[in-house]
């Protein structure tokens, strides 16, 4: 399908944007404080809304088809986006940081995600209008994926004192174990040195730029089109962090959802591969990535995780 982009909607959602983060900036450094369910529900449903509102104007200005391409981009990408959550977690219950600077970790990590999200994304279109193989290969790759994360040991957690990046970034950046008033650098005896908080910062971004190559091949496998690949993925890591603190507290309960993932993952990679031979309708994609989530929602719910005793 052709879609005709203008530059005026680059700027209209370029301006949209950047007038969010700079009021979300300016509001952190104002006034620095612990987020709370109720601020992080409040949060997570604006953050919604202004995507589906994105989305209306979209079908205004481009048409029914084009709205239902970022609707589905913009689920398939919130979606997984879920599993940086549990290892955002870890990475926080790890170093324990104040819960007035978890917020401003975030923010930064986030604004970082989105210019390298637009640099994957750029590069991947490239490549696939390049070498047209290469959409096969993202769709084996999505697949090899989806397979390794529904086998995935739901207990496996990570060592990060032994985690290799874990490692290498404390061997070459001198640090300090004590938090300073939420800064990421200091500077003590006449040089600089890294906080925890810089450290925590890195393995966020690493983090993302990790799973960044799972969800950046899964969009293109929706669409290949840059406006409606981008603005769905910004939308998606803009609500990330309000997501994170709504489910800080109950991420156990969606237990359902990894297996959810792992389907969804691998149907995006048959479609890839299927892409010559059979047009999948993004209906049909939209109805079966909802049905997926939907159903594993729904049973995390109806059917909870029963807690194993340690005693027998």
């Amino acid at each position: 399908m052709n879609i005709v982009v203008e530059p005026y909607h680059w700027i209209v959602f370029t301006c949209v944007i950047s007038v969010i983060l700079f009021t979300d900036l300016w509001l952190s450094y104002v006034r620095p404080h612990s987020i709370g369910m109720k601020e992080a529900l409040l949060t997570s449903a604006g953050w919604i809304s202004l995507a589906l509102l994105f989305n209306i104007w979209i079908y205004y200005e481009l048409g029914k088809e084009t709205a239902m391409l970022f609707l589905t981009g913009y689920l398939l990408e919130e979606s997984l986006s879920v599993d940086n959550l549990f290892i955002f977690l870890l990475i926080f219950s790890h170093f324990r940081p104040p819960e007035n600077t978890k917020h401003k970790i975030l923010f930064y990590g986030i604004l970082s995600a989105i210019v390298m999200r637009g640099l994957m994304i750029m590069g991947g279109i490239a490549l696939i209008n390049q070498f047209q193989w290469i959409f096969y290969v993202f769709g084996i790759f999505l697949i090899y994926s989806g397979i390794k994360l529904a086998i995935q040991k739901e207990d496996e957690t990570v060592e990060l004192e032994k985690n290799t990046i874990y490692r290498w970034i404390s061997s070459w950046l001198p640090m300090t174990h004590k938090y300073h008033d939420g800064n990421f650098i200091i500077k003590s005896g006449g040089r600089w040195i890294g906080t925890p908080l810089l450290l925590i910062l890195v393995l966020i971004e690493i983090t993302d730029l990790i799973f960044a190559l799972d969800s950046v091949p899964a969009i293109l496998g929706i669409t290949t089109q840059p406006f409606i690949v981008y603005t769905s993925n910004i939308f998606a890591i803009l609500g990330l962090r309000s997501l994170f603190f709504v489910l800080e507290g109950s991420m156990q309960r969606f237990y359902l959802l990894h297996y959810a993932l792992s389907l969804i993952l691998i149907f995006i990679g048959t479609k890839m591969l299927l892409a010559h031979w059979i047009e999948i309708p993004i209906s049909i994609t939209f109805t079966v990535l909802l049905t997926l989530l939907g159903t594993a929602l729904l049973g995390s719910f109806l059917f909870p995780k029963k807690k194993t005793s340690k005693h027998t």
